[in-house]
This record gives structure tokens, sequence and C-alpha cells, in this order.
């Protein structure tokens, strides 16, 4: 018999991530159900902004670069009017950016692995890794992992209240003390809990990283998405020399089209930062990739020409929709299961669900999911139908043998239709009790 050729050690250990892994399976079921809800994923359904829809529309008009039927490569770095777009953005909403460096990226994907290669040691070496706050998206361990560097973190806790408590700043000195990272990423307006970071926490962060001479990277792809009306829009971009001297020069930023401005299929994001060095190195490291999508890069380059009053307005917009649905989705769940734990809506497009208080010991979470993809389903306004939700046990990056927060827990996405997100707690508590039932 003829051997088969062999597959990578790498590529051998690869499972689906935990925001793809609902799908996929729901994808292999032979009876399904007349609907399925999907949240597992933060596919954002709504329309992008008019600028960007209206070049979308009209790629073949005589001002597009595009109308002759001629697609070429942009510089690697991307189109001036791309990186202005993003420029612009943070402008309107109050930061400098005279010495912002801005690397256009094939999404905020990308922009996630070339910070983990700029900022770590050597592929297959534990020196300076990438320090993160568990839970964290998970697709950072998962880049991590496939070109060789390592995440240390240090973990919060959902509390019954639904708040997630941040680790006190001493222990995570600690932490920092013992694995030396080379940077140390926030996510202030969190992917997956919904937590909202305040400028002095961040500050507080920004201390630890002058002191221990690491760079700080922010996730911005949520920053106008914050709930709370005493509060004001963060970034790391506010957290200057001024109340954290040392922190200019190492400051970077992953940005994003895909959710704010609701073009997730686009696959346009930034590496934007004030180190002139490291933006050079990172283009450099990127020419092997030619450069990100040009289409994309156009249609988001609209945004290079809005004022501040309209990004204004968009965002608010943004925040008022999210707001509406994600108090609708915790009050029903709260309503229906009160033992139910959901985290509190603060920002970002996600709720964590915790089903710690309500079901029986032995419960896995992925074991859940798999089940309401491959078996659940629930009848809702005389419709079967069953629901796509993303186990937490990935966003946590545990220690084999230690016991992980996740196993009980779930991230929601809001990304379906209003009328289908009216639907999820009747959903996910009826499909819960199901399973609970059979198991």
């Amino acid at each position: 018999m003829m051997s088969k050729p062999i597959l990578s050690a790498h590529f051998e250990s690869r499972t689906p991530s935990d925001v793809r892994l609902s799908q996929m399976a729901y994808e292999e079921r032979k009876v399904k159900p007349e609907a399925v809800i999907n949240v597992g994923i933060g596919n954002v359904s709504l329309p992008t902004h008019p600028s960007m829809m209206k070049r979308m529309f009209a790629l073949d008009a005589p001002e597009s670069p595009f109308s002759k039927g001629i697609v070429r490569y942009s510089s690697t770095a991307g189109y001036v009017e791309c990186q202005d777009a993003f420029k612009n953005i943070l402008k309107c909403e109050g930061f400098d950016t005279s010495k912002l460096c801005v690397q256009i990226t094939d999404g905020g994907s990308t922009a996630m692995e070339l910070l983990l290669m700029g900022v770590c040691g050597p592929a297959g070496a534990d020196d300076r890794p990438l320090m993160v706050i568990d839970p964290a998206y998970t697709n950072y361990v998962s880049f991590a992992e496939r070109i060789g560097r390592k995440v240390v973190t240090v973990t919060r806790n959902l509390e019954e209240d639904g708040r997630f408590t941040l680790p006190e700043l001493n222990e995570i000195e600690e932490a920092i003390k013992t694995h030396n990272p080379g940077a140390l990423l926030v996510i202030p307006y969190d992917n997956p809990t919904g937590q909202l970071y305040d400028y002095k926490t961040l500050q507080e962060l920004g201390k630890l990283c002058v002191k221990y001479n690491m760079w700080m990277a922010s996730d911005e792809a949520y920053r106008e998405l914050y709930y709370d009306e005493n509060s004001k829009l963060v970034s790391i971009w506010g957290v200057t020399d001024a109340d954290v001297p040392g922190i200019e020069g190492r400051r970077i930023s992953i940005e994003t089209a895909s959710k704010v401005w609701n073009a997730c299929g686009l696959r346009i994001g930034a590496l934007i930062t004030d180190s002139p060095e490291f933006n050079n190195r990172s283009v450099a490291e990127y020419t092997a990739n030619l450069c990100a999508n040009v289409i994309g890069q156009y249609i988001f380059g609209a945004l290079a020409h809005e004022s501040k009053e309209q990004i204004a307005e968009w965002s608010k917009t943004m925040r008022d929709y999210y707001k509406e649905h994600l108090i609708k989705v915790y009050n029903g769940l709260k309503e229906l299961e009160p033992g139910l734990i959901v985290s509190s809506p603060d920002a970002s497009i996600y709720s964590v669900v915790d089903v710690r208080n309500v079901v029986k010991p032995g419960f896995d979470a992925i074991d859940f999911v798999l089940y309401c993809a491959g078996e659940g389903s629930v009848e809702i306004d005389g419709v079967e139908t069953t629901l796509l939700v993303a186990p937490m046990k990935g966003f946590y990056n545990i220690k084999k043998g230690e016991k992980n927060p996740g196993s009980t827990q779930f991230r929601i996405s809001f990304v379906e239709s209003p009328e289908n997100m009216a639907k999820i707690p009747e959903l996910f508590v009826e499909l819960l009790r199901q399973y609970e039932a059979k198991r």
C-alpha cells in the first residue's frame, strides 16, 4: 500500500477557532432545522458607511482607479488615501496624528500577526512573549502558535454581578517580572467580555510598559462602541508623555474596517505606531505579502474625506444601535433564567454568558455548542430554530491540567438582525434546558 504524505505537526494539531467551531459543525449537519441564528462570530450584518458604499457601487466611475479594469498592486504600506482614512478617524476623535505611521494590512488579523512578529522573541523560543489579559480574543493565541511565538496571560474573573475584574496591578507586575514580555496587549472595549477600560487603567498599564521597557499595543477595533453615558472615548493615542512619561515611541494600535464601519469582508486593517523604526521594519516584513487588497483600500479610503461631525454622527448611530440590543438580550436572559451570569453591556458588540450556576457538574461549553449545531433545535414563532454561539474555552490561555473558566461560558456576538437578536434569550435558555435534560 502506498504511504500517504506526512502533514506537519502544526497542521495535525490544528482544530477550528472557537469563533468558527459552531458554524463548521452546523454545515455538516445532515438534517437542518428551518432556521439558524449564528452569533458565534462577529460577522457584522449592518450596511457599511454611505461614503464607502458609494465607492463600492461605482468602481467603474471615471474617478475610480479601477475604471479601466486594471487592478495593480499598491505600495506595501498601502494607498496614502487609505492611510489618511485611518488618521482622519483618529484626528476627528481628537487625537494627535502628526507623528503616527500607518501600514495597511489584510484585515486586523494580519496586523495581529505582524504585531507578534515585531515585538516577540524569535520563533520557537519563549523569549519576550506577548502578554494578554484573559479571556482574550482567541485569534491572538492562534496566530502566535502559527508563527511559533509565545503568549502569556494574567486572568480576569467574571463575578456573580456580571462584572469582569481586572487583576491587581501588582499581580500584573509580578507576571511581567516572571515572563519578561516584549509587549502588553490591551483591548479597551473588550472582545470577548464587553468590558470598558478607563484612562486611569490604561495609564497605569502604560507605566508598567515604560518601567519594564515593553511595547504597549491596543486592539482598537471597537473604539467608538461604548455605552456608559458617563464614559468617554478612550484610546492608546490618548495615553501620552504628559501622563505617562516615556510612553510615546512605544505605542501600537490595531485598526480595522470590520466592526464600526461594518465591512468585515472588505479585509482592510491597519497597524499604526508612533515608532518610525517599528513601522519601517513591519513594512519590510510585509513586502513578502506585496500589499493589502487594493479595491478594499479604495473603498475604505472614502473616510479620509469625512468631517469631524460626520464621523461623530456615524459613531453615535452605531452606539445607539448596539446599546439597545445588548440591553434587550441582557434583560431577556436574566428574566428567563435568573441564575445565568451575563456580562455587563459596557462596550464592543459581545456579551459573555456563564451557566455555571444552572448546569449539572461536568458541563462542557464545547459539547453544548456542538449539540446546538448538530442536533438541537427549539420552536420559535412556529419555526424550528437553532442557535450558534462561541464557546469561551479557547479565549483562555490555560495551562494543561488547570481549570478553564470558559468551560461554562459563551460569547454572543450582536451581529444578526434585530428580529433575530430578540429571539436569542428564549433560544439559548430552551436549548440549554433541552441539553441538560438529556445529559
